[in-house]
C-alpha cells in the first residue's frame, strides 16, 4: 500500500518537537474533533506526518511516522475517540513556517491552509514534498 501523509499539530508549550524526540515515541491522544479524529483512523503503519507547532511559533518543525494504527484514546473519558502512535523521524533543517506556506502559492489545497483548526488534517504528496524542499529536509 502506498505511503500517505499527513500533518499532526501541537503546540509546543503542551508537546513540542524537542519532548518528542526525547520521549522517542507517543501516541497522539486528546482529539476531540470528529474530522481530526476520522483523519487519524484512516492513517496506516508507515505513514509519514508533518509535525506542527502551532499557537506562536506556526511552522513544520520535523517529520514522524505512524507506528501502530488507531485505537480507542485512554484518556477519552467519554465519546468514541482515537489515538495513534508516532516515532519522530527527523527534524526539519529549516522549519517551514505557515507564512512561507501562504506565501508560495503552490498550497492553496493544502488543509493547513483550508482546514487551519484542525490538529489532524492530509497532506497530499506534493505538498509534502515541497515542504521538505522548503526546508531543506531529505529523507
Amino acid at each position: 500500500m502506498a505511503t500517505k501523509y499527513w500533518l499532526i499539530k501541537s503546540e509546543p508549550s503542551s508537546y513540542s518537537w524537542t519532548k518528542f524526540v526525547k520521549d522517542g515515541s507517543t501516541y497522539w491522544d486528546g482529539v476531540r474533533n470528529y474530522e481530526a479524529r476520522n483523519n487519524l483512523r484512516l492513517m496506516k503503519s508507515g505513514d509519514l506526518a508533518l509535525f506542527y507547532h502551532s499557537v506562536k511559533e506556526k511552522a513544520i518543525v520535523g517529520i514522524a511516522k505512524v507506528t501502530a494504527e488507531h485505537r480507542p484514546d485512554p484518556t477519552a473519558k467519554d465519546g468514541d475517540w482515537s489515538v495513534v502512535d508516532f516515532a519522530p523521524i527527523k527534524e526539519m533543517v529549516e522549519p517551514v513556517t505557515l507564512g512561507d506556506i501562504k506565501g508560495d502559492g503552490g498550497f492553496e489545497e493544502f488543509a493547513l491552509i483550508r482546514k487551519s483548526r484542525l490538529s489532524v488534517v492530509p497532506a497530499s504528496a506534493v505538498h509534502f514534498k515541497r515542504v521538505l524542499k522548503m526546508g531543506k529536509t531529505k529523507l
